[in-house]
């Protein structure tokens, strides 16, 4: 379908890929891996035409439809949400109206060489109409809306009224209701609560039929969609076959095969070496050195690419809190509502967090997790209830919104020091690389930081501080897998206690050992770990 072949790319006098190649063939679904500024998304502009390679070529059929999510959702106003998905399939429109039309001028009569050039470009115009899911396009995309979240009650809503994070699953409904050949996807999951992620992962596993290439920072969302990884990294793309965590086995088998062949190279090319030096000066080896000089000079030399840097972090042993943790009693929110009225979050919530606990805290999209862990925190009062913190219990809390509190003007390495101030500047340097800013990237302005380095920051003047109790709203959201599975090994083996609200499947399931479900206002307990919970509620049959 789509071929990039010898590809070579660019920005500035930085090489993304030089002589590259890779297919996506038809019905294909490939994950797209490799760090931050790799050249991921530029793999993604070459194939829609909105960059150019400085070497190579791409090929794809004219026919071919290609449909792109990015995280840049562009300008929506002046439509309902149901007419704005709609207004993506444009061509497909176009193409249902020229059909009515030549319907209507079809009984009309006509010269026999009129009528059989109508009859041609009206199988066209129905072949290509059908290709593109033109007689069930509004039924598709309210099936996707629903899907992602957006219900009947809200298909009619101006766009303009949705907050960002709704707008982007607006954008996302558009690329997959027009049914493309070719789906490229770019971190789709970003904005996604769990029950809308396995939503998605059901349509595009049964429902899609076109080929996919996407980014995610989702392990369990990758794993179960691909089936091929294409790796962008050190100047190279290198195809796997399988999901992610094969990707991840085979890549290290790999690279320990390129270790020990470039070891093995390099004491060949030291015998060669020692060889010309001694014999160099003589006349009688003269053509024995020449041959080995020449022979050197057209042996490919092995280059060993760099690791990826993680975060390599550990927890100082925090200070031992009470056995009760926090206890809960009646618990209830309300939040004012614009007419007047109030809107009930959750209420009667009573219970105990107990030292050491690991808990997740689930719900649908706006079932009010968030606002709990806000209540817990003290960021804000409950309505009706207590919220008793036990002895010795120190706790930090981090959300989305704390990175919008970093001052924009101060460094990296000012914004931990400000938080620790007590700490001695190697320990502070440490802590910073421990977070991938080393080197130059200390000196950052916040200001000049992405998403996810902004929320690294936060983690790092969070997790820096000798705290027992961590209240966690989606401290997963900007970072990648590597540095994911970094943060829950470090939670895996925090003494403390830890609450939290994730939407990354495989964290929780790896970390926690008791869940609080809150719906319709009310809080479930379940003693037992996430997949202990799926089983009870009967999720695991859509989640798994």
């Amino acid at each position: 379908m789509i071929h990039l072949t010898n590809i070579t790319r660019q920005h500035a006098a930085r090489v993304l890929f030089k002589e590259a190649s890779f297919q996506i063939l038809l019905g294909s679904r490939s994950g797209l891996v490799g760090p931050n500024g790799a050249g991921k998304s530029t793999i993604f502009r070459l194939i829609t035409g909105e960059e150019d390679a400085d070497g190579g070529d791409i090929s794809c059929s004219k026919k071919t439809v290609i449909g792109y999510f990015s995280q840049e959702v562009g300008d929506m106003a002046g439509r309902s949400a149901l007419e704005e998905v709609m207004a993506a399939s444009a061509r497909t429109m176009h193409l249902g109206e020229q059909i009515q039309q030549m319907e209507a001028a079809m009984a009309e009569p006509m010269e026999d060489d009129a009528l059989a050039a109508l009859l041609e470009r009206y199988g066209e115009a129905q072949e290509e109409f059908e290709h593109r899911g033109g007689y069930d396009l509004e039924a598709r995309a309210q099936a996707v809306l629903t899907g992602l979240g957006i219900g009947p009650d809200d298909y009619d809503r101006p766009v303009e009224s949705f907050s960002g994070g709704w707008k982007m699953r607006i954008a996302l409904a558009k690329i997959l209701t027009i049914n493309p050949d070719v789906l490229l996807l770019d971190e789709p999951t970003n904005h996604l609560d769990v029950e809308s992620i396995v939503w998605l992962e059901n349509w595009l596993a049964e429902e899609f039929k076109g080929a996919v290439l996407m980014t995610s920072h989702d392990r369990d969302f990758m794993n179960r969609l691909v089936t091929r990884i294409i790796e962008v990294g050190g100047g190279t793309i290198t195809t796997y076959g399988g999901n992610y965590d094969f990707y991840l086995r085979e890549r290290e088998i790999r690279r320990e095969q390129l270790l020990a062949s470039h070891r093995r190279q390099q004491e060949m090319l030291a015998k060669e070496e020692e060889f010309i030096a001694r014999f160099a000066a003589r006349a009688s080896h003269a053509a024995q050195v020449q041959s080995r000089v020449k022979k050197l000079e057209k042996i490919e030399r092995i280059e060993i690419p760099p690791e990826q840097r993680t975060i390599k972090f550990e927890f100082a042993e925090p200070p031992r809190s009470g056995d009760d943790v926090v206890r809960i009693d009646g618990l209830s929110k309300t939040w004012p509502l614009p007419n007047g009225g109030e809107k009930s979050v959750f209420g009667g919530v009573s219970g105990l967090i107990r030292r050491g606990e690991k808990i997740a805290v689930v719900g649908v999209n706006g079932a009010g997790k968030s606002t709990f862990l806000k209540v817990l925190a003290g960021q804000t009062e409950p309505t009706t209830g207590s919220v008793a913190i036990g002895a010795n219990v120190f706790p930090g809390y981090f959300s989305q919104h704390s990175m919008d509190l970093l001052d924009p003007k101060r460094t990296v390495f000012e914004t931990v020091q400000d938080a620790l101030p007590q700490v001695n500047i190697g320990v502070l340097r440490n802590l910073c690389a421990a977070f991938l800013f080393q080197g130059d990237d200390v000196d950052k302005r916040v200001d000049k930081l992405s998403g996810g380095e902004k929320s690294r920051l936060v983690l790092a003047t969070l997790l820096g501080r000798p705290l027992n109790f961590l209240i966690l709203d989606e401290p997963t959201n900007h970072l990648d897998i590597q540095s994911r599975e970094v943060l829950l090994e470090a939670l895996q083996g925090f003494n403390g206690t830890v609450v939290l609200v994730s939407h990354d499947r495989h964290f929780l399931r790896s970390l926690v050992n008791r869940v609080f479900e809150i719906d319709h206002g009310e809080m479930r307990v379940y003693e037992g770990d996430y997949e202990y919970y799926l089983d009870k509620t009967g999720r695991e049959h859509r989640a798994g």
